[in-house]
């Protein structure tokens, strides 16, 4: 039996070493919190050998580096569910493996799980721990650490230069957290992503030889794939540049026309309903004079104002009384905005539905609930988000819904009323951060795998390691 002296100390992360995966050393997040130890793990696929179930897969040991990939293989001895930090739950295989750690090794396991949100490769759970080890949170890497010289020296053979598809993101922003996670998903396939500044691109239209231009006079139009992610206020400009892609035939993850009913609000609505889309009922009028049988149509206060050209959760202003809603239309109108009033659904109780659908699959669905005192969540004034399950109606409308607009990756809002799921608005350059903090999954690589999927493009996974 080991005693206290016998133990390894560890801190709150240590360099782990997997000798038979292949893995000549990863990042580690040591938690006693989790009872099984966790490996960022890709591309997992389940084969027979021997009459035994085995498992391949990919993993990226190192944070912050899509480029260096190592393939595995290894025995699979059961396949289980496991929450994840999020409370969602998820059934992983689990493998059996050698793990070295300050001079000793021995055997764990691991479940294979896709941690690309997560900040660590591996997570050390009590289990691998138990009797073994001790540990001080205060401190790291007690068990050596690794410099960059010494990483790259292991890494060498392993690391790889981008030879995929010719991609380009479409943007304005380029530190933004989603679509920084769409240029790490792209460049974890291996292909070569860049991001453009909607803003800096400038076309040519010309019968003979029709171009498009990106700032110094860099020729775009040898790209594969383009995936736009257009600002409210640039979209008349950016469905233009993403436009004369589609004319060059480079691919549009969303098409210019999809985007551009995407943002018509009023649009969006009517065109729902002739799909047999429930939505909150909804009034629009030009005239000052019909505002009271307008609050009316919509059943009295409260109710909801919006602005037509308002971005995405902007613009809605909540009124509670009959009052301040003709006060608040009266003095829109005042500024020449162009508005519609919205019935409040009162027993959604602050909560709304986030569901995101890629290539007509809902990949997530999370539940937004209102901060005290707001009627709506909202990054800029609070909230929660968490996990959630959906109906089988909820998601029927959300593919529905999206499919109808043609478009390939969208966001989907929808309440939950007395009358069953109300559609809420369809957005076409949905945030993904947020999401995948959430879940915990991979969901920029869902948009670039539908980006292979319809240009034909598959990638050969690297040999096994041997060991």
């Amino acid at each position: 039996m080991s005693t206290k002296q016998d133990k390894i100390i560890v801190g709150s992360e240590e360099w782990c070493y997997l000798p038979q995966l292949g893995i000549p050393a990863v990042k580690a997040r040591v938690d006693s919190g989790a009872r099984t130890s966790s490996l960022h793990a890709f591309n997992i696929r389940p084969f027979s050998r021997g009459g035994q179930r085995w498992v391949s897969f990919e993993v990226h040991p190192l944070q912050k580096n899509r480029r260096t990939i190592i393939r595995c293989e290894a025995e699979v001895i059961d396949r289980r569910v496991v929450k994840s930090s999020s409370g969602i739950g998820e059934k992983r295989y689990v493998v059996r493996t050698e793990l070295q750690l300050n001079g000793q090794s021995w055997s764990v396991e691991i479940t294979l799980s896709n941690r690309d949100s997560m900040g660590y490769r591996m997570l050390l759970g009590r289990q691998a721990m138990n009797t073994r080890i001790l540990v001080d949170p205060a401190s790291s890497f007690l068990c050596g650490a690794l410099d960059k010289a010494r990483i790259e020296t292991l890494y060498r053979d392993h690391t790889r230069e981008s030879s995929g598809l010719k991609i380009g993101l479409l943007a304005s922003n380029p530190e933004l957290p989603s679509n920084q996670r769409i240029l790490e998903a792209g460049e974890e396939r291996g292909h070569r992503i860049r991001f453009y500044d909607i803003r800096q691109c400038y076309i040519k239209l010309d019968a003979e030889q029709p171009e498009i231009h990106y700032r110094g006079g860099q020729l775009l139009n040898k790209l594969d794939a383009v995936i736009p992610r257009i600002r409210p206020d640039l979209t008349y400009y950016g469905c233009a540049v993403v436009r004369q892609f589609e004319n060059l035939g480079i691919f549009s993850l969303n098409s210019a026309n999809a985007i551009s009913h995407s943002r018509d609000k009023l649009f969006c609505l009517q065109h729902f309903l002739t799909q047999g889309i429930p939505i909150p009922t909804t009034g629009l009028a030009d005239s000052p004079l019909e505002t009271e049988e307008l609050i009316e149509m919509v059943n009295g206060a409260p109710l909801l104002v919006k602005l037509l050209e308002g971005p995405e959760r902007r613009g809605v202003v909540l009124a509670e009384s009959r009052n301040a809603g003709e006060s608040l239309i009266t003095a829109f109108r005042s500024l020449q905005a162009n508005l519609l009033v919205q019935e409040f659904i009162k027993e959604a109780d602050g909560k709304s539905l986030r569901l995101l659908v890629v290539d007509n699959k809902v990949v997530c669905a999370v539940e937004r609930q209102a901060a005290p005192g707001q009627f709506r969540s909202n990054k800029t004034i609070g909230g929660a988000i968490s996990a959630t399950r959906i109906s089988a109606e909820e998601r029927k409308l959300a593919i529905k819904a999206v499919k109808s607009l043609d478009l390939k990756v969208a966001g989907v809002d929808m309440l939950r009323s007395r009358r069953g799921p109300l559609l809420i608005e369809v957005t076409s350059s949905p945030a993904l951060d947020d999401l995948e903090s959430v879940v915990g999954k991979d969901l920029a690589g869902n948009l670039i795998s539908t980006v292979e999927k319809k240009l034909g493009w598959k990638r050969k996974l690297a040999s096994p390691v041997s060991t």
